[in-house]
């Protein structure tokens, strides 16, 4: 299954327990596939960085997840979309979905969570995610 993580919450999902430590691995896991961008990459950077989590050895072990294709799948080009008002900032995340005929997005803000579903993407919490999981 293919899912879009938005910054927060895969920054959160290395740090925490529960249900986010639960989305991180079924990314480990390969229970679903994780659809990045070079926007959605450098900004998990950028805030690993900024949080001050992790090393540049351990940001670099994530790239390097990512270049071989670790159950993830990265686009090179997304397409411009006509994003909800509420959204703008998220475009990103909705364009990479769109691109790679991702199922979800998973996030945390509440204003992409009003979205619910863009073109057929269900935009979920983590936790509506992981029951869905569980359930299948």
């Amino acid at each position: 299954m293919r899912v879009v993580i938005d910054t927060i919450v895969f920054i959160s999902s290395f740090v925490a327990a529960g249900t986010l430590s639960n989305l991180i691995d079924s990314w480990k896991r390969g229970r679903i596939t994780l659809c990045l961008s070079k926007p959605i990459v450098e900004e998990y950077v950028e805030v690993f960085k900024r949080l001050g989590l992790g090393n540049d050895d351990e940001i670099n072990e994530i790239l390097y997840l990512f270049a071989r294709g670790f159950n993830s799948i990265f686009t090179a080009k997304t397409p411009r979309l006509e994003i909800p008002e509420n959204s703008l900032h998220y475009n990103k995340f909705l364009e990479c979905a769109v691109a790679l005929k991702a199922k979800y997005i998973v996030s945390g803000e509440k204003e992409a969570l009003a979205v619910q579903d863009y073109m057929g993407i269900k935009l979920v919490t983590p936790k509506q995610f992981v029951d869905l999981m569980e359930q299948k």
